[in-house]
């Protein structure tokens, strides 16, 4: 299989179906002791220019999907801020091919379940680049339980603190900057509509973040600022060896329509969409990428 020098596969034939067996005890993993490692981008992705002269501010960019999207952001035009909890390789991977495609990049380490942590997120963007045009907020955790009398109450704190609560302190602390024409995009998951029996808290979470997007359209929709988001299906990212077992991680993503997982490349392009005029008469939505597996909403 080839790759790029940053270890992207070029051709989306080379698109794994099962994977090795393997776990990782830190959580919510390491994208570059992964095998394979999750694909970033393809040679076939160039960018148009639609996000020229914009600033985004994507939480979880070090690695999975966050990495993906600021990759294509970076492509499109976009200065790329990004924050992500302990994984400094990772990190430097991604500020690296963002630079490498010509945008200025800010990587800022911490753990976004503290809302003094993203206000200092928003405000490092604001005086490094002066404003802020886009929001993503996308950083997540989950931990597998098979009964709910398994989940702790600390673990119940630590996922909405996460999955939820940092959605809501990084866009208090980021609405102040942003104006008539700002977009706002959330991860959601598939999970939010069909649910998941080991992801108990984690699908709970997802679910908020689907109603926090639709409402906070509203909130905003007046001021010319869209919130839409995407639910991805099942993707190979750190978060899958770090949450499921060796023996689980070999047929991740086999349930779907496709066979197969998806990959964080895959997904890149509906954050462009959402962050680009050419959705601008789309809020309050999401969009599914989940490899055919059909929910409402």
């Amino acid at each position: 299989m080839k790759k790029t020098p940053y270890g992207h596969f070029q051709k989306c034939e080379d698109i794994p179906i099962q994977f090795p067996p393997q776990h990782q005890d830190i959580h919510p993993g390491l994208q570059y002791v992964m095998k394979p490692e999750p694909i970033s981008e393809t040679a076939s992705y160039l960018g148009s220019g639609k996000l020229k002269g914009k600033v985004a501010l994507i939480t979880g960019g070090d690695s999975g999907i966050g990495r993906a999207v600021a990759i294509a952001y970076a492509k499109e035009g976009a200065d790329v801020v990004f924050a992500y909890l302990y994984e400094d390789y990772d990190a430097s991977v991604t500020k690296s091919r963002v630079e490498q495609l010509g945008s200025r990049c800010l990587a800022i380490k911490g753990d976004l379940g503290q809302e003094s942590f993203c206000q200092e997120v928003v405000r490092q963007t604001i005086q490094q680049f002066g404003k802020l045009d886009i929001l993503i907020n996308n950083a997540a955790e989950q931990f597998v339980a098979e009964s709910i009398l398994d989940i702790s109450t600390e673990q119940l704190h630590r996922t909405f603190q996460s999955n939820i609560f940092s959605i809501f302190y990084v866009t208090k602390a980021a609405l102040p900057y942003m104006t008539k024409g700002s977009a706002i995009i959330n991860t959601a998951s598939v999970v939010a509509y069909k649910g998941n029996k080991q992801l108990l808290d984690y699908s709970a979470t997802k679910g908020a973040v689907v109603t926090f997007t639709r409402s906070l359209a509203l909130q905003l929709a007046d001021k010319g600022i869209r919130v839409n988001g995407v639910a991805p299906g099942p993707i190979w990212t750190p978060l899958i060896p770090s949450s499921f077992s060796a023996k689980d991680v070999m047929t991740f993503g086999n349930e779907t329509e496709l066979g197969r997982a998806g990959q964080p490349f895959e997904l890149a392009p509906a954050y462009v969409f959402l962050g680009s005029n050419d959705s601008s008469f789309m809020t309050g939505e999401m969009l599914h990428v989940n490899g055919g597996q059909f929910v409402g909403g």
